[in-house]
């Protein structure tokens, strides 16, 4: 019997390990020799081996040390062997006939035992050879506690997977360039908090170089956030062009998004078509308000409306401003303005247009760029904790 604490601690660590191992083609391997190397000897238990799901048996992939068994290269998976293993996660077989015994074709000398491990793609099964003087005890808390660990570790790398999978998708739906539009000049940029973000911007080209752009947020982040902007951005291309009812369109997308499997989400957004020569027409649906600055004089687009999501019928208005040459329209989210410091203080809308006001003259990039470093410094250069957009619109002066 080994000392109980050192037995805890030893495996605690050994358990730790596995969450950080390099997850390769060789991770499996790795754990398995390295909890050999640290337990073999004290758990009383000599090779084990590696068999993986392919096609209705499970095939012998790796043996590690093994010196008294003859272990069968393939176990059918009707078989009670693989069956017991499938139904309990873990097994011992002490206490089966010979004929089944010899099913993973271990000798009289040792008692196989076995965890079931699994991943979205595939199964395996591991199997321990026991030799005489094993304790139950601590063989079932060793065997339970390495496949929790396994299996916790498979499922957490095919999450991340999906989550990277996700931001691919997510980057593919969001333009990567501004579009190039005579008379204007435009930036954007996007950070999201977490992997995925609840972030949006679309930019619409129209005939007569008329321009139509949206800034949105969906509440929250991650990836409920990311699944529900990806329903709005394809919603809204699908939907705006010219000579089509933006107030419809909005609509429409609110009972869409209201019907959702993420009904208690909502959606704030921003739309704007700019005509010329330079004529906005806008709706805003709950976003923190853009604004226009144009010569010296800050003007507020405040919302038309309530967010979508929130109820099945909304009232939305769509509002009118001139661009005059030279004004530059600033579009933003909730990220760049509430942003904290130290004191726990927002850095604000005011911040942000004193900001725009004294670089003005930058160009359109500049300012993005001017704006992002300045928020990130405000808070101390600490994680972002919400997701951040920035779009400049910059009409040239005549």
């Amino acid at each position: 019997m080994i000392d109980p604490k050192t037995f805890y601690r030893e495996l605690d660590a050994a358990l730790a390990k596995i969450s950080k191992e390099k997850s390769d083609e060789n991770f499996f391997i790795t754990i398995l020799r390295e909890l050999h190397q640290k337990f073999g000897e004290t758990l009383r238990y000599d090779g084990n081996h590696i068999f993986e799901l392919r096609g209705n048996r499970f095939t012998c992939i790796h043996s590690l040390k093994s010196q008294i068994s003859r272990v069968r290269k393939h176990i059918p998976l009707d078989s009670e062997f693989a069956r017991s293993v499938l139904k309990n996660g873990n097994f011992i077989f002490d206490q089966i006939a010979d004929i089944e015994r010899d099913g993973i074709g271990c000798s009289k000398d040792c008692t196989p035992a076995a965890i079931y491990v699994y991943s979205s793609e595939t199964q395996w099964i591991f199997v321990f050879e026991l030799l005489s003087g094993w304790t139950r005890e601590e063989i079932t808390l060793f065997l339970n506690a390495v496949r929790t660990a396994i299996n916790y570790r498979l499922m957490a790398d095919n999450i991340q997977s999906e989550f990277e999978r996700a931001a691919q998708i997510q980057k593919s739906l969001l333009p990567r360039h501004p579009p190039q539009v005579p008379g204007y000049q435009i930036a954007h940029c996007s950070i999201p908090a977490e992997l995925v973000g609840g972030d949006f911007y679309e930019y619409y080209q129209f005939e007569d170089n008329d321009l139509g752009f949206a800034v949105g947020d969906a509440s929250g982040h991650g990836f409920p956030a990311a699944l529900l902007v990806r329903d709005v951005v394809i919603g809204l291309r699908m939907s705006l062009g010219k000579n089509v009812r933006l107030m419809h369109t909005l609509k429409k997308l609110n009972q869409v998004i209201q019907r959702s499997t993420y009904s208690t989400n909502f959606v704030s957004v921003f739309i704007g078509e700019m005509e010329e020569p330079g004529h906005l027409f806008y709706v805003n649906a709950g976003h923190p308000p853009p604004f226009i600055i144009q010569k010296g004089n800050i003007t507020n687009l405040e919302a038309s409306g309530i967010a979508l999501g929130f109820l099945p019928e909304i009232d939305l208005h769509r509002n009118f401003i001139f661009m005059a040459p030279g004004a530059t329209l600033v579009m933003y989210t909730d990220g760049i303005i509430e942003r904290l410091n130290e004191k726990e203080e927002q850095f604000g809308i005011e911040r942000l247009q004193q900001l725009c006001l004294q670089h003005g003259h930058e160009s359109a990039e500049n300012q993005v760029m001017i704006v992002l470093d300045t928020v990130y410094e405000y808070g101390g250069q600490s994680k972002w904790q919400d997701d951040a957009t920035l779009v400049i619109v910059h009409r040239h002066e005549s």
